[in-house]
C-alpha cells in the first residue's frame, strides 16, 4: 500500500521564525492580507523578499 498524505515538495520550508510586533502593525498586517486575499505568512515573505532584492 502506498503512503498517504501530502506529497513532498522540492522547496521544503524547514525553518520557523517567530517575531514580536506591535498591536498596530499586526492589525495593519491582517487588514492588508485580508484586502489582498493573502495569508499573513505570504505578506511577510513577500515583504522580506522585496527588501532583500532591493538591497542587491
Amino acid at each position: 500500500m502506498t503512503k498517504m498524505g501530502r506529497p513532498k515538495s522540492e522547496n521544503t520550508k524547514k525553518k520557523v521564525l517567530s517575531i514580536r510586533v506591535s498591536d498596530q502593525l499586526y492589525s495593519q498586517l491582517l487588514a492588508y492580507a485580508e484586502k489582498h486575499n493573502m495569508t499573513t505568512t505570504d505578506v511577510v515573505l513577500r515583504g522580506v523578499e522585496a527588501f532583500i532584492s532591493k538591497q542587491e
